[in-house]
């Protein structure tokens, strides 16, 4: 992998690639400069005593606000996390500060910091800084004569451009994430004139792109700003340019065709801007090209042959390009992923195809035509969407093939014939859409191969013959859709081992004989309609505890009704019209909306109900709820801005670090869970070590520490030790505490975080879990990854969480969360979210809370608004949380900014239809019709989830079925 290609991440597909360094200290510093990183590893001299008093400066300041490390003043600086030093005759002296995410904010920071005039290189990257220091822009800075490498990327400044001057031997400057200014950024470039790295993506910077730069310039990253005109000519005389990103502004015109005058041009970013004309045909001979992204924009003309010959990644998706695809597009020797989704192409894909290519996306176009016979070439692809063109003909069996494929979608065409029993070879599929085109022919047997296989939709076409038994053999199938086929027979009796299915859609079909037994996982919708099924409604229908909707009508079905409907609590539509049935209905939960007409003989005594009245007392209650809320509203207003301006509700307090406590006494460890892998390689002696060890944290949120650990045969796990300081822990009730820890490892979900184990010592409390994380939520949304999201990850993650709160909330013994927020969301892969911290609300005691309104409810911006009375965690107020992260999904927004909460700002823009369009994330719901309009069925959800009545909220199963049916 590219060094662009790891700062920018793999999201090639929609092109939103916004520049964050993730290897902060290394790639910033040693990334342009002759600095070798070995350097560091030189054992130190004693610090010279002038810059001693500057570090110990530096430390106090440092200590009182960070709440990642603690330096040891009695220690040598240049041993310090984050510093580095180089020895000079008899001493040392610091060249490099790395204070990267430390919570820092106090800008009295730099007068220390100006005094060190033997620095290079300076990370202050993630923090919270607002401005910079007087003493920052003075002459007498003598820090500023030596810099070769600034960050401050990720912090709240606001300064001018024109501020940051005087920096004569800069190289690299970051300056990403902020709200710096500039109208001119031509004249400011005159201060740095040995820049070679710049970096001011996500500010506030406005007019034309900048030419008067120096020609030693090698990155140039300005996108996410308000810069505007047309790429300027004047761009082409820096040859050597390597990184070019000018994506997500307002730049018109056309794309200048004179890249072969950047010869050394590797990636260019034009994404998400107002760019028109043709594709430049120069692109094609520029052979250090390895990735051109221009997607979301007003791109037209037909695409030239040669573009691909030496590219890895090319977007040019959602854009009015025309014309025949050329015949090379796919053979590019290096090529991996190709995206020309939303255009206009047309006529035949007649093409050979590269074996390195990984992805291809040409929905919603214009094809015609078969798929092409040679796709079977492209052995190592994993993601295929030919959906929404006018192909035509059959599906070759030497598709087959594409053995690596994880997503085939055929969807909205005009295939036809029989689906070969070939496709039973592509076992790793986990998405298959077939669905509207004219398959016929019986369903394959062979699909009993997708071992992997989640979601499978075939509706709408015209399959016969039964639904094979083997189907019921894909354990992994959450929603089978088969409607609006012909198929016939009987429902296979096995169907009922399909444990993890969440909706079955069998509707519009030739069916016959009566209904088998069902999975108990179905959640969502179970539609046996518009059939020739008979015999009685099955009494085991009453298992189906968690099922939403209920469609049996239009059938030959008789009999009564059996009373284990009325157990159905979570129903909230029972269809039966159109039947024999007879007798009364039984009692029904009062929100199941019912139709049983065509049904003579059947009778509903509970709808009795006087719908006068009962719309009078509606009325009365949306006035009580909504003068209630405007005081309440008032009133947490008041208490949510004291709590923004406290530090305490977004940094951890202060800890004494454990490695001056040694190794930690353990007076009870016990395993919780019943996998013998884990158990044979938990060594808790080990995991206490780990915890002793400072540098072993890797995340910390404001009731808990991690620590990765590394167990006797290798495994790597890592261990949560409780913050038992806040004192609202029950600590003295450690036999409670084991017995609801070992109740919860008893859990099972894919997306909770369970716990293995746990270690009790006289102070403090561990719980060890398998080590799978990739970073939270908020790491890819707001922090240093946030650049990777497109929306089919942030819709995964989104249907994950609610599954997981779902299934929570369905306990025997309800499980809430205290803190449920995008920080304790932790990710497996950027599709595979897990619920942390499920264990809070088990042990904490409220009794010993402090009183603050964040001590208990968790974090700022997440907290339901009845809480501020109530003070009690409720099912509801979960939804409410769950609300505002669907929101930071659909904004990429954090919960608070500038002292406003996303939810009451989205409120504000939800009435009218026009305005809602200005919550949406624009770098994501641009990319598409279909995801604009999915977003947009998202949003509805997530403002029922935050609206300020508990009980107007939606229950978590409500909102996982509305996820899953969301278009």
């Amino acid at each position: 992998m590219t060094m662009a290609e790891r700062r920018y991440g793999p999201c090639a597909s929609h092109g939103f690639f916004l520049l964050r360094q993730l290897l902060l200290p290394f790639l910033f510093f040693f990334s342009f400069l002759d600095v070798p990183p070995a350097a560091a590893a030189t054992t130190p001299l004693p610090i010279n005593a002038a810059q001693g008093d500057i570090m110990q400066a530096i430390a106090r300041l440092v200590n009182s606000e960070s709440a990642n490390t603690k330096w040891n003043t009695a220690d040598n600086p240049c041993s310090w996390k984050g510093i580095s030093c180089r020895n000079s005759s008899s001493s040392s002296v610091v060249t490099s500060i790395a204070l990267s995410n430390y919570g820092l904010s106090n800008s009295s920071i730099f007068a220390p910091l100006c005094r060190l005039d033997t620095l290079r290189n300076l990370d202050l990257s993630i923090n919270l800084f607002t401005n910079l220091s007087p003493q920052f822009f003075a002459s007498t800075c003598s820090m500023k004569e030596g810099l070769q490498s600034l960050n401050l990327s990720t912090n709240q400044l606001a300064n001018s451009l024109s501020d940051l001057s005087g920096f004569p031997q800069l190289e690299v400057l970051d300056l990403s994430f902020n709200s710096f200014a500039s109208t001119n950024l031509s004249a400011e470039f005159g201060s740095f004139p040995k820049l070679r790295s710049f970096n001011a993506s996500a500010n506030k910077l406005n007019g034309d792109v900048p030419t008067s730069m120096v020609s030693s310039l090698v990155e140039l990253v300005l996108s996410r700003n308000r810069l505007s005109g047309s790429i300027p000519p004047g761009l082409f005389k820096y040859e050597n340019l390597t990184l070019l990103d000018l994506s997500q502004n307002y730049i018109t015109g056309t794309v200048p065709d004179n890249f072969t005058s950047l010869p050394k041009l590797e990636t260019l970013l034009l994404s998400s801007n107002n760019l028109s004309g043709e594709i430049p045909a120069s692109l094609s001979n520029v052979t250090t090209l390895t990735r051109f992204a221009a997607n979301q924009n007003s791109l037209n003309g037909s695409i030239s042959p040669g573009v691909t010959k030496y590219v890895k990644m090319l977007d040019l998706s959602y854009n009015e390009i025309s014309g025949r695809i050329p015949p090379d597009l796919f053979l590019g020797m290096n090529l991996e992923t190709i995206d020309l989704t939303s255009n206009n192409l047309e006529g035949h894909v007649d093409a050979k195809f590269s074996r390195s290519l990984v992805r291809l996306r040409l929905g919603t176009n214009n094809l015609s035509g078969g798929i092409p016979d040679s796709i079977s070439n492209a052995s190592k692809l994993a993601y295929l969407e030919l959906d929404n063109n006018n192909l035509e003909g059959n599906i070759h069996p030497n598709l087959g093939e594409c053995k690596n494929l994880a997503l085939l979608n055929l969807a909205s065409n005009m295939l036809q014939g029989q689906v070969p029993d070939e496709i039973g070879n592509l076992k790793n599929l986990v998405v298959l859409k077939l669905q509207m085109n004219n398959f016929s022919g019986s369903i394959p047997s062979t699909f009993s191969n997708f071992i992997s296989l989640n979601a499978l939709n075939l509706s709408y076409n015209s399959f016969s013959g039964s639904i094979p038994v083997e189907i019921t053999n894909l354990q992994n199938l959450s929603s089978m859709n088969l409607q609006a086929n012909k198929i016939s027979g009987v429902i296979p009796i096995s169907i009922s081992l399909l444990k993890n299915l969440i909706e079955l859609n069998l509707g519009n079909n030739l069916l016959t004989g009566s209904i088998p037994e069902m999975p108990a996982s179905l959640s969502t919708t179970l539609n046996l309609s518009h059939n020739l099924l008979s015999g009685n409604i099955p009494s085991n229908i009453g298992y189906l505890g968690e099922l939403e909707i209920l469609d049996l009508s239009y059938n030959n079905l008789s009999g009564q009704v059996p009373t284990s409907i009325g157990s159905l609590n979570s129903l909230t539509e029972l269809i039966l019209a159109y039947n024999q049935l007879s007798g009364s209905l039984p009692v029904l939960p009062k929100q199941a909306a019912v139709n049983i007409t065509g049904n003579p003989g059947l009778t509903n005594t509970t709808s009795n109900v006087d719908t006068g009245s009962k719309k009078k007392r509606h009325t009365l209650l949306i006035i009580i709820i909504a003068l209630a809320g405007a005081l309440i509203g008032l009133c947490l207003l008041a208490v949510i801005v004291t709590l923004s301006l406290s530090k305490k509700v977004y940094r951890i307090e202060d800890e004494q670090s454990p490695s001056e406590e040694g190794v930690a006494q353990i007076t009870s460890g016990r395993l919780v869970t019943m996998n013998s892998i884990h158990a044979s390689a938990i060594d808790f002696m080990k995991a206490m070590e780990a915890v002793s060890n400072y540098s072993n944290i890797f995340l910390k949120t404001r009731f808990c520490t991690y620590y990765k650990a590394v167990m006797p045969n290798g495994s790597t796990y890592y261990v949560k030790k409780l913050n038992w300081s806040d004192k609202i822990f029950q600590i003295g009730s450690q036999e409670k505490f084991g017995h609801e820890i070992e109740v919860l490892g008893k859990l099972s979900n894919s997306n909770v975080m369970v716990p293995l184990a746990y270690v009790l010592t006289e102070d403090n409390a561990y719980l060890l879990y398998e080590h799978v994380h990739k970073g939270t939520v908020f790491d890819f949304l707001h922090g240093a990854k946030s650049d990777i999201l497109d929306w089919p990850s942030r819709y995964s993650i989104a249907l994950g969480v609610a599954q997981g709160l779902t299934f929570l909330h369905g306990c025997t013994q309800p499980v809430l969360l205290l803190d449920l927020s995008t920080r304790t969301i932790h990710l497996k892969t950027v599709n595979e979210p897990q619920i942390g911290d499920i264990e809070l609300y088990k042990i904490i005691d409220p009794s010993k809370s402090t009183g603050s309104l964040s001590t208990i409810a968790g974090t700022v911006g997440y907290i339901p608004p009845e809480y501020a009375y109530t003070m009690r965690l409720t099912m509801a107020g979960n939804v409410y949380s769950f609300g505002v992260i669907l929101l930071e999904l659909l904004t990429g927004k954090p919960s608070v900014s500038d002292g406003t909460e996303l939810a009451k700002w989205a409120l504000s823009l939800s009435g009218r239809p026009d305005q809602r369009e200005q919550i949406l994330d624009t770098r994501v719901s641009g990319t598409s019709i279909a995801v604009h309009s999915q977003m947009l069925s998202v949003l509805n959800i997530a403002l029922s989830c935050v609206v300020l009545s508990p009980d107007a909220r939606p229950k978590m199963r409500n909102v996982l079925r509305m996820l899953f049916n969301a278009k």
